[in-house]
């Protein structure tokens, strides 16, 4: 085991002087593409199918994929010192979990044990950075993995994904932290997983994500207004994906990399809230999917994740962009 990790270490440090390259590539052959990436320090430990969340200006990287099988890992990144360490893993090993920061503490929601989409959990877990503790709260009425999670007026909202039957789901139900207790809320229009999850101004935005098998892919933009408890449309992704990551950024909803077997995607696409329209943005320095993100100061970051569909090259990497 240890032979494997050295050898994928040394893989990762060849990828990464490959990948400032195509950095200086993608800025060079993209004058259009507005933005600029830049690279920082790695994970300790390469992951796919792994999520993240920021809690006071730090990055937390959690649970993921390491061989097939899921792992707890819970590494924090502090862009101070450009620098990791490693934190009390999870009670339970999980990939594909849903994740949103809340009141200074980061919850997951279900996830899967084991590749292909195996194990599909009902956990909840809230995890406290400040005592680096654990502990269990009120469980989803079904398993999933694949989930999409995100943080409206303190409450979080957890939706889609996919169960032990293999079968996407249109849940939608919303988790109080402050009672640990479940209420539902209107069905996404179309089940599905493995798609970006944003609030941003007082609504919920449900992007891309796949039907059913990895091929299923949709650019599917939904979007949910609390007021009325109903779903309504806006304009689809430039570039239908699954497994993308979201964030919202400078105005924009980032939509970034996702699969599409043999293939992973490079696409940094922007939803403009103001417009209502999509922008295409400087591209990722090398496609991957199902990786973290987060917010700190004026930049976004990325983490982890693979840099080919499925669990084939999970990489470390913490890459970051900023708008001027």
């Amino acid at each position: 085991m240890a032979v494997s990790f050295m050898r994928l270490g040394v893989g990762l440090a060849v990828a990464g002087l490959a990948i400032g390259g195509l950095i200086g590539a993608a800025r060079a052959e993209s004058p259009q593409s507005p933005g600029t990436w830049a690279m920082k320090a790695p994970m300790p430990t390469a992951r796919a199918e792994m999520a993240a969340a920021v809690v006071g200006g730090k990055l937390y990287a959690i649970g993921g994929n390491i061989g097939g099988t899921a792992v707890p890992h819970n590494t924090e990144y502090d862009p101070a010192t450009d620098s990791w360490r490693q934190r009390n893993p999870m009670p339970v090993a999980r990939d594909h979990i849903g994740i949103a920061a809340v009141n200074g503490k980061i919850y997951t929601f279900g996830g899967f044990t084991h590749t292909v989409h195996q194990g599909a959990s009902t956990d909840v877990f809230e995890y406290d950075p400040v005592t680096d503790a654990w502990r269990r709260r009120a469980p989803l009425k079904m398993p999933l993995g694949g989930v999409g999670a995100t943080v409206l007026d303190g409450k979080i909202h957890v939706i889609a994904g996919r169960g032990p039957d293999g079968k996407t789901v249109d849940m939608h139900a919303v988790y109080d932290p402050a009672a640990d207790s479940w209420s539902e809320a209107a069905p996404l229009p179309l089940a599905r997983d493995h798609l970006a999850i944003v609030a941003a101004e007082g609504k919920i935005h449900a992007i891309g994500g796949r039907l059913g098998a990895t091929v299923d892919k949709t650019g599917q933009h939904d979007v949910y207004d609390p007021a009325t408890n109903s779903w309504s449309s806006a304009a689809p992704m430039l570039t239908p994906r699954s497994a993308a990551a979201g964030v919202l950024y400078h105005g924009l909803i980032l939509t970034l990399g996702g699969e599409l077997a043999p293939n992973t995607y490079v696409e940094n696409e922007g939803y403009d809230l103001k417009t209502g329209k999509w922008v295409a943005l400087a591209p990722m320095p090398a496609g991957r999917h199902n990786f973290g993100s987060g917010v700190i100061g004026p930049s976004a970051y990325f983490v982890g994740g693979s840099l080919k569909p499925g669990v084939g090259e999970p990489t470390g990497q913490l890459i970051v962009f900023t708008l001027p």
